[in-house]
């Protein structure tokens, strides 16, 4: 019989205990690869989203703030900028492109982003990746929607499907039932003419309309208030009408860079106006993974914690079966096994345990990754790609082995020191 037969029939004999310690270190194991796996990559799926504008402008209490509303649906932004103030930025620099935007409607849940044809001609949801329709075109006229790959999915819209808008972030259905948080705009009624190709950003789950449109819609409810009847047309638009929610900005660049010198200068320059808020996307994905960075360091220190205490617990485990295996310690050594081979037994059986929590780990990792990265993906439209590296997984699953044998010491130096004589002494 070798010694690898000994420690596995030993493991099977205390089967439970085996189990239960493993999946401790299963657990602390398979959180700190998954920790390790999103750092690097959530950025990566944040950085999609912000796209190729160099500026963002809104009337949002912080440039963060305004950077998860404008460009990750967060909320609906407070406050609306006046036409005055957009015709004011459009004059102060030869801008390469100004894209307008109003967010406040929704359709089932899906935010409603009203925008001009600039932003599928200009604006790139992905740096180097341009807008794409997998069908249809991009509106060209009022009461139009354009969907993303994501909500045309989750809602089974299609082509030609005509759907009402609400106001705010309550829920539509077709046919105008029910409202939540916001009434329906059931007026007006818009066709779906086009769905988008995935772009792996929070843009998949938006469905766009025209800028016109969503004045026209809010100029209804206005004009209701005054106690006024009809449907509204463009014509029919007042200044007041006429808010935008945000600005995408870009400077002139060089041909096949994405950087602009003047970049500084003219974010010092707007960001004088205390009447809105200016923020630069990327800077501020940086800060928020600068915040998230030490949020990070806590989990991979409770997983580590997590880690050292099932060490603890592979040391409980093996001290109190100590007791019980003194007898068959003695009769291996009476059959030849030395003090040092004993002692090697159970070395080796408390790092069986670290080995196959190690590897049961790993399954963990790769279990909770792929739960992780679709619930982002579905809920948040974030395509997350997590880098899982080969590398952590070796040094992980070492690391939870020699933890596991440092725990073994113990109870290896309790079978070394076992005494034969007293063992065999006959029970009664």
């Amino acid at each position: 019989m070798t010694d690898f037969t000994i420690v596995l029939r030993s493991l099977r004999v205390r089967l439970f205990s085996t189990i239960v310690t493993a999946l401790l270190v299963a657990t602390s194991a398979g959180l700190l690869l998954t920790i390790l796996s999103l750092r690097s990559a959530g950025k990566a799926a944040f950085e999609r989203g912000s796209g190729n504008a160099h500026l963002l402008v809104s009337a949002d209490q912080s440039p963060l703030v305004a950077v998860l509303n404008g460009l990750f649906y967060a909320n609906p932004p407070r406050a609306p900028l006046s036409q005055a103030k957009v015709s004011e930025i459009r004059r102060l620099f030869p801008w390469d492109f100004m894209v307008e935007t109003q967010l406040g409607d929704s359709y089932r849940g899906f935010p409603v982003l009203a925008t001009t044809p600039e932003f599928f001609t200009k604006f790139e949801p992905v740096v180097g990746e341009p807008w794409a329709p997998a069908s249809g075109k991009f509106f060209d006229g009022n009461m139009q929607v354009v969907l993303g790959a994501a909500c045309a999915r989750e809602t089974g819209l299609r082509m030609g499907a005509k759907l009402v808008l609400t106001h705010g972030s309550g829920a539509s259905r077709e046919g105008g039932e029910g409202e939540e948080h916001g009434h329906v705009h059931r007026e007006y009624e818009f066709e779906v003419v086009g769905i988008l190709k995935p772009t792996g950003s929070p843009h998949d789950r938006a469905l766009f309309v025209s800028l016109e449109s969503s004045w026209i819609l809010h100029a209804h409810d206005r004009r209701e208030r005054e106690g006024l009847e009809g449907k509204v047309t463009a014509a029919d638009l007042l200044e007041d009408d006429r808010k935008v929610t945000g600005m995408l900005l870009r400077l002139p660049t060089r041909s096949g860079s994405n950087v602009s010198s003047a970049l500084q200068q003219v974010f010092d320059t707007l960001r004088r106006d205390t009447s809105i808020t200016v923020a630069q996307p990327a800077d501020q994905i940086d800060k928020l993974f600068n915040i998230v960075a030490n949020v990070d360091g806590i989990f991979i220190a409770l997983a580590i914690v997590t880690l050292f205490s099932s060490a603890v617990a592979i040391l409980l485990s093996m001290v109190n079966s100590m007791a019980q295996r003194r007898r068959q310690i003695a009769v291996l050594r009476v059959l030849g096994a030395s003090q040092s081979r004993v002692f090697g037994i159970v070395l080796t059986e408390a790092a069986v345990i670290g080995l196959l929590g190690s590897v049961a780990g790993i399954l963990v990792s790769v279990i909770a990754l792929t739960i992780a990265t679709a619930w982002l993906r579905e809920s948040l439209g974030l395509i997350i790609a997590p880098d899982f590296d080969p590398r952590a997984s070796v040094i992980v699953a070492a690391g939870a082995v020699a933890l596991s044998a440092l725990a073994g010491l113990v109870p290896a130096v309790m079978a070394y020191r076992t005494s034969v004589s007293t063992q065999l002494r006959p029970l009664g």
